[in-house]
């Protein structure tokens, strides 16, 4: 009879093992760690700023810069969290950081899109600033498309539109990767082929959160529940 009740607390144990939800502890370091790439980057541009203030050219732009710097680097950073399942359990914790993350990502956004419409940087790199200007949109209708969903309760439409704007926000950690591997194999590359770069590491992070979307909505319609990190 010992043994039986044992083994019935040991079954019941491991069930409401399996039911709780996990930290996502990896998810989150990766996330951290291919934001702090952007972010370090980001700091490096404030300090290039605050070094030559008398520049007309870094006069005309330092607002939306500031701007986007810090915005971008509160939303990767911050965002990163909520990606795990066991904070996204806590409404508190999920609402409180939403509130901060959803006007951070606009700022960031716009912004973006600000220094690239009113480019004042070599000819040479009109490319990059207009793969930056395509980009910097969709993340903004992401953002937009997400309030709209939360307003209306589709939580599962707000969580992908959320995603989809954090895989944009946190590209540029994937662009210094594929930067550095394209540097190590092929060589440099000219501001055009920079572009290309860039753009391609907008395009990866934005299949891999397709990819997990709906990997998310496959567990959903054959009622899983969810087991990593990314979970509406």
């Amino acid at each position: 009879m010992s043994q039986q009740m044992k083994a019935t607390r040991s079954s019941a144990a491991k069930a409401e093992e399996r039911r709780r939800p996990r930290s996502g502890w990896l998810a989150i370091t990766g996330l951290l760690l291919l934001s702090a790439l952007p972010v370090l980057g980001g700091v490096l541009r404030l300090r290039d700023v605050s070094a030559d203030p008398e520049s007309a050219v870094l006069l005309a732009s330092s607002v939306p810069i500031v701007a986007h710097i810090v915005a971008m680097s509160m939303y990767c950073l911050l965002g990163a969290f909520q990606f795990s399942p066991a904070l996204r359990i806590s409404r508190g914790w999920h609402r409180t950081a939403g509130r901060a993350l959803i006007p951070a990502g606009f700022i960031a956004a716009l912004s973006a899109v600000w220094l690239a419409v009113f480019f004042g940087g070599p000819a040479d790199e009109l490319a990059l600033a207009l793969v930056r200007l395509a980009f910097g949109v969709a993340m903004t209708v992401f953002l937009v498309l997400a309030v709209i969903a939360i307003t209306r309760l589709d939580f599962i439409a707000h969580g992908a539109w959320m995603t989809r704007a954090y895989a944009i926000a946190v590209s540029g950690g994937t662009q210094a990767l594929v930067f550095a591997l394209w540097t190590l194999v092929v060589g440099e590359v000219d501001a055009f082929g920079e572009a290309w770069l860039v753009a391609a590491g907008f395009v990866i992070n934005s299949v891999v959160a397709e990819l997990l979307i709906r990997r998310r909505l496959g567990r959903r319609m054959r009622g899983v529940p969810g087991r990593g990190a990314l979970v509406s």
